[in-house]
Order: C-alpha cells, then structure tokens, then sequence
C-alpha cells in the first residue's frame, strides 16, 4: 500500500512526531509513504514527497510541521474536489492518514463519505475535538501558558497590580481552565460561561480588602461577557467561515482599571502557545495516535479518527468526532471557582 499524509489547519507541537509515527510503522509494514504539503492545498496541487527514514530523522522533539500546513477546504471552491481525487491517483496514494483539527478531520471526513480512504489523527491545541479525551498539542499549549502565568503572576505582585492574560480558545475554555488552575489564576473567562464583568472587578476588589494587593485574570480569546459579541481582531474570515478572534483581553482589562481605579497591563499570548518544543506528554500522544491511525489502515477500518480513552487508544468515526465542539465540563471549572468563588 502506498499512503499519503498530511497535517492541516493551525499548527501545534507534536505534528512533527505524529507525522514520524506515521512514517515509522508504515515503513514497518513495507508500505511508502508521500508526505502531502501544506494540508489539503497541497493535495489539491499535487505537492507531494516521498517519505524515508532520512525524512523524519531528528524532528521527534522539533516543533511546527516539516510538511507545512493550510486552512484549505476543498469543498468551498468547484474542481477541487475532483483535484484531490485526481492527484490521489496520479500518485497512486490508496489511503490518507490526515492530522488535524475540527475542520481538518470534517474535510476527511466529506472524502470518507464520497468513498477515500481516509482516516483521521487529532491534533488541536484546544482540545476541543469529540471522541477522545486529550489531542496533543494541548499539553505543551498548557505548559507555556502556565509559564506565562507564573511569570505574570511575580510582576503583578511587585507592582501591585491587576495582570490579564488572554489565551487561545475560540470556542472551549480548555487551556484558560487547565493553565488558569496550574498558574493560581483569580479569575477565569471562558466561552462557555458568559462573564459578568462588574462580578470580574468585585472580585478583584474582595482580594485587595483582604490585603492581596495584586490579581491575575486569565481570558480564553472566545470569552464574552453576558449579552454580548465576541470580540473580533479582524471580520475577514477563513475557508472554514472562522473569524480571527483576539482583544477581550483588552477589553477586560481596560474596564477593570476604570471600574476599579487598579492599574491593569494585559498580556496576549497568541501564537507563542502554538510554537516551541512539544512536552514528552505531547511526543508520547502524537506518536501512539499516529501509529494507531496506520493500523486502522492495515485493518481496512477507514473514515475513523484515533482517540485516547483514559490509557486506551481507540477508533471513532470521524462524523462524531467533528459533530459537536467538545467544552469545558462543569467538574473542570468547578474545581477552578472553588480559588475564585
């Protein structure tokens, strides 16, 4: 068999080991291997490479994708469907092991109805994919914005002040939840519980009556206070109808400054959760999901996404996985306002 791979939409550490355990067990079956670039784009343009041990070599620990990525959706533009399928055979690819997010693994899932064989790998540092407790990425999204945090936190005490710190999250709260509790946060915005931004600033102030003169906020981007909009850097929006989020951080801390008379300093992470070196736990779930999506293809099992269930890898069909977002669950964020009320 001859396999194709990919890795689409944003980008996150762990691909680069995902796209290596792809490699490694398909070359241990005497299978090849193309390496598609820049997600569906590439398949649309026939830009592929053959895929060797020489290929992978050393990129275990790199961060980004050494296959570059796109928000490409072939379903939004006429041909390039029928150039996806065209380019499958040209290469003589038989299956697609795709690596990817909500929308990536939707598009696999399109192709898996109209007869590829595709399945599927999550990756999103959101963690917001159904079927699967954890996607990698997300950890090492954590343990930068913990870091921030941690250092946000020591300034903020020094200066006596109210320190903001805008994390990604579109749509779940995971990564304000998870680094917000690790990092001690005061506060915590997520989407899936509108905020009342006058509760926001009482909280602040019971902290300084207490004589705790400085406080940390954390803010997932997609937060919004309660009959509200989200709060929108730009309103052009990608091939997947998202439109690119950023500033409630500001937001936040501008009218906690006035509302309180504390001086506020917002930090927006961005992008910075997205790069560096992924954790071992990252390197550990990309790799047993990548190698888990290869034998669902020895198996003849397609139009399935791999999963971690508690220890287990397991097989989900790829039109629940992207069904709904996965969000914060309420066990999760209670454990958070017991520290914030």
């Amino acid at each position: 068999m001859r396999i194709g791979v990919l890795t689409g939409g944003g980008d996150c550490p762990g691909l680069n080991a995902a796209i290596r355990g792809v490699v490694k067990k398909a070359l241990q079956l005497g299978w090849s291997v193309v390496g598609i670039h820049d997600g569906w784009a590439g398949l649309v343009q026939g830009r592929v490479e053959p895929m060797t041990e020489y290929s992978i070599a050393g990129i275990l620990a790199r961060g980004g994708t050494i296959l570059g990525t796109s928000r490409t959706n072939p379903f939004k533009k006429d041909g390039d469907v029928q150039r996806c399928q065209d380019n499958m055979q040209r290469f003589g690819i038989d299956a697609l092991v795709a690596i990817g997010g909500e929308d990536t693994l939707g598009v696999a899932e399109k192709f898996s109805k109209i007869g590829l064989k595709v399945v599927g790998v999550p990756k999103t540092i959101d963690n917001d994919l159904s079927g699967t407790d954890y996607t990698f990425g997300f950890d090492t999204a954590v343990f930068i914005a913990t870091d921030a945090i941690d250092r946000c936190k020591t300034t903020a005490e020094a200066h006596r002040r109210v320190m903001v710190v805008e994390v990604m999250g579109r749509h779940a709260g995971w990564i304000a939840t998870f680094a917000g509790i690790a990092g001690g946060a005061d506060v915590i915005l997520i989407p899936e519980q509108p905020f009342d931004i006058d509760e926001v600033c009482e909280a602040v102030q019971r902290r300084h009556k207490r004589g705790k003169l400085f406080s940390l906020v954390v803010v997932a981007e997609g937060a919004h206070p309660k009959e509200g909009q989200l709060v929108l850097q730009a309103e052009k929006t990608d091939s997947f109808g998202h439109a690119r989020l950023g500033g409630i951080g500001n937001l936040v801390g501008a009218e906690i400054e006035k509302r309180t008379g504390i001086e506020t300093r917002v930090t927006i992470l961005g992008h910075v959760q997205r790069g560096g070196i992924p954790t071992a736990t990252d390197r550990i779930r990309a790799t047993r999901l990548a190698v888990a999506a290869v034998e669902l293809l020895e198996q003849g099992k397609y139009g399935y996404m791999t999963g971690i269930h508690g220890n287990d890898i397991g097989a989900v069909p790829l039109h629940e996985a992207v069904s709904k977002i996965k969000t914060v669950t309420p066990q999760f964020f209670k454990v958070a306002e017991v520290f914030f009320g």
